[in-house]
């Protein structure tokens, strides 16, 4: 017996057909792919760009604050062309009462603000108010610094602390390196510095980044370096092209020549430049970034 089949049942794909499909998948997976890359490569650009942009900012933010906040010209103690050692103030106080021979009480709440707690090694300055133009800060190194009870150290008797304080916050015990002299009373202002130094430094991996190291009050101790920001384009004596570059002027203008006792001015000029080179639209190009501020010393004593 002759059976049929019947028509169209079976039949498959020809030969030219699979081609021609097969043709068309690739054009469109190669361009998908193409696409794909071409956004990585964007993406990696923008990332690279956003990263160097950071790291300018990142430097002149740190150093424009600690720089506008130091005590005053004769605190430098390094003015480099990549370097800059100075005291710059970590916090603010006022003397609630004396605990002794070179100890005080400091009130709790707003009238103390720390943006670091102080400890040893660093100094504590008061205000001495003659009544004169002679006035003065009076500088004591800090042997000790802790957080106390409000009613042992500042109680609201003194009229710095309230009675609620006594329950809810902490006060502040400072021992200093030898006792207060002279007229510092209760609410005489406090100042708190820390002696530290800012440099651009090459690291183990080659690359060089903006770094600080914390410092002691008296001596010539300083610790580790810590890198902060980068990566920066390398050293240069030339300060058109060093990755961080320092000038001093004093109050008329003029570049620094003399004692730091005349420094009014930093200029600070920082230039980042990415570790990898992009490639987009056909050219090769290496992210990089640069800003200048100038900073006015604020606090004179």
């Amino acid at each position: 017996m002759l059976i049929r089949r019947s028509p169209g049942r079976g039949r498959g794909f020809s030969l030219i057909e699979l081609t021609v499909v097969l043709a068309l998948v690739g054009i469109v997976g190669s361009t998908i792919g193409l696409l794909l890359m071409r956004q990585q490569r964007f993406y990696r650009g923008a990332s690279e760009l956003i990263t160097t942009r950071q790291s300018v900012r990142d430097a002149i933010d740190v150093l424009a604050t600690d720089i506008r906040g130091m005590t005053v010209g004769d605190t430098a103690r390094l003015l480099a062309d990549s370097a800059i050692e100075f005291f710059a103030t970590i916090g603010s106080s006022v003397v609630c009462q004396s605990l002794g021979a070179g100890q005080v009480g400091l009130p709790p709440g707003a009238l103390t603000s720390f943006a670091t707690q102080p400890d040893t090694g660093d100094l504590a300055l008061f205000y001495v108010d003659s009544g004169l133009p002679s006035s003065r800060w009076q500088r004591h190194r800090i042997i000790a610094f802790s957080a106390r009870s409000v009613g042992t150290t500042c109680p609201p008797a003194t009229g710095f602390a309230r009675e609620s304080d006594v329950v809810t916050s902490k006060a502040f015990f400072l021992a200093l390196d030898a006792p207060l002299r002279g007229e510092v009373h209760a609410g005489a202002p406090v100042r708190f510095v820390r002696r530290g130094r800012y440099s651009l430094y090459r690291a183990a991996d080659g690359e060089w980044y903006l770094g600080y190291r914390r410092c002691n009050a008296v001596g010539s101790f300083c610790g580790t370096i810590q890198p902060l920001s980068g990566p920066y384009r390398s050293y240069s004596r030339n300060p058109d092209q060093s990755g961080l570059a320092f000038e001093y002027f004093d109050r008329s203008g003029a570049r620094l020549r003399g004692s730091p006792l005349s420094l009014a001015r930093v200029d600070i000029v920082a230039r980042a430049s990415s570790r990898q080179t992009v490639s987009f639209e056909g050219r090769r190009w290496t992210p990089a970034d640069s800003a200048r501020v100038s900073v006015a010393i604020r606090n004179r004593l």
